[in-house]
């Protein structure tokens, strides 16, 4: 018997982090999430598993019109076809008091209740599946003592969306503990609201399938959801499956050889292609770029988020324009020079670091630092005051915290120019 457990499909959810872009892979994007479900859809077929099990935020909260429900229904229709049935449990996205709309569905299509957990049987397999969907998106009690013992001598499923133990991360929905879920009965528990894949063997089987494609620069790495196989009334095998079809990921270069921005952006074009070349697929990639190290081009660097991505663009276009785009350039370099190091110096640096150490606890001198950053914002062009992240601190007011942020920078700057 084999069947596959998805959860946190949130069909048509836009992904977010390119669309304001101008080189973002625009349709892409749009249709990211209903592509993934096609191809999860098409993967159940080509595999004539026995059903398929939703656990969870399948959809990203009510629907802006009736499409999202008639896309759902049509893939179900191709299901029915074949025989599968689909067996869905609704989470916080898409809790009961979420949808404002809602269509009739297939026949094969099986949507746990949210009064009260139900089960689901399938004689000939001798299976027994058991869930509760959300009333409420704020589902924050345990909702595992209210589902049912185990049919004995079946292969029993459980349906549960949760934070489970241990994931800060993410809000405490339907809260429960590793030893609870064993503790049950069941042969495998199938789960959703975790977005990263998780495994655990025991008494049971334990799994967060992951969601089904990345939407953000949080959800890095390959998507999809878990072909699982039993025999004899037990798990034998699970199996991740990928059915995402553009990928997030981090690269993080190293820049301390760098001198100038130029040397920089030539640094992370290397390692761009090289990082290329060492992928086993071929997907669509959104990439953050992070340059680190100590560098002395730091001081260069500081502040010029905006230039570097355009540098970093032109790199990655020339290496692979259809094929990766960069979401967004992050300098996390250090100076050269450590402030020990220059504080040891004994000269005009170091008198100059004491002198800005001190400075965010000057009252008067941020007050007076405040009134000047608000004129300048004033007059700066919008393209330059929204270009640049650091400004956001003077808007808010955090003129210390501003200072603290550039001093580093700034003496890296006044000392490699000695």
């Amino acid at each position: 018997m084999r069947f596959l457990h998805a959860a946190d499909i949130h069909l048509d959810s836009p992904l977010t982090g390119l669309s304001a872009y101008p080189d973002a892979p625009t349709e892409l994007l749009r249709t990211a999430t209903r592509d993934a479900f096609d191809n999860l859809v098409t993967l159940a077929l080509d595999e004539a598993v026995d059903f398929l099990v939703i656990a969870g935020d399948l959809y990203d909260g009510s629907w802006k019109d009736f499409n999202t429900g008639i896309y759902f229904a049509r893939q179900m229709g191709r299901l029915k076809s074949a025989g599968i049935p689909v067996f869905v449990l609704h989470g916080n996205h898409d809790a009961e008091s979420e949808m404002t709309r809602r269509l009739s569905l297939p026949d094969n299509v099986h949507v746990f209740p949210a009064s009260r957990a139900g089960s689901f049987e399938l004689p000939e397999l001798r299976v027994a599946l058991h869930g509760r969907s959300f009333k409420n998106a704020a589902t924050t009690e345990d909702l595992v003592p209210g589902y049912p013992a185990p049919r004995q001598g079946w292969f029993n499923i459980g349906v549960l969306h949760t934070a489970l133990e241990g994931y800060a991360a993410h809000a405490s929905y339907a809260p429960c503990s590793m030893a609870e879920l064993h503790a049950k009965g069941y042969q495998y528990w199938a789960l959703g609201h975790v977005h990263e894949h998780q495994l655990w063997r025991g008494d049971s089987t334990i799994a967060f399938p992951g969601n089904l494609q990345g939407r953000n620069i949080r959800e890095t790495g390959a998507k999809g959801a878990l072909l699982v196989t039993a025999d004899d009334g037990e798990v034998t095998s699970v199996e991740r499956v990928f059915v995402d079809v553009l990928r997030w990921h981090r690269l993080a270069v190293d820049v301390s050889a760098a001198r100038t921005l130029a040397e920089a952006s030539r640094l992370v074009g290397g390692a761009l292609e090289s990082w290329l070349a060492a992928q086993t697929d071929s997907l669509p990639m959104a990439v953050r770029v992070s340059l680190t190290g100590r560098s002395a081009a730091h001081g260069e660097l500081f502040g010029l988020e905006t230039q570097l991505r355009a540098e970093v663009l032109a790199q990655a276009a020339a290496i692979a324009a259809e094929r990766m785009w960069i979401e967004k350039v992050v300098i996390e370099t250090q100076p050269p020079e450590t402030a020990q190091a220059l504080a040891a110096r004994a000269d005009a640096v170091a008198d100059l670091q004491a002198i800005l150490d001190a400075a965010p606890g000057d009252d008067a001198l941020m007050a007076s630092l405040e009134g000047d950053f608000a004129e300048l914002l004033a007059r700066l062009p919008l393209e330059v005051s929204q270009g640049a992240a650091l400004l956001e601190s003077v808007r808010a007011g955090l003129v210390p915290e501003l200072v603290r942020a550039t001093v580093p920078s700034l003496l890296a700057r006044i000392a490699s120019a000695e």
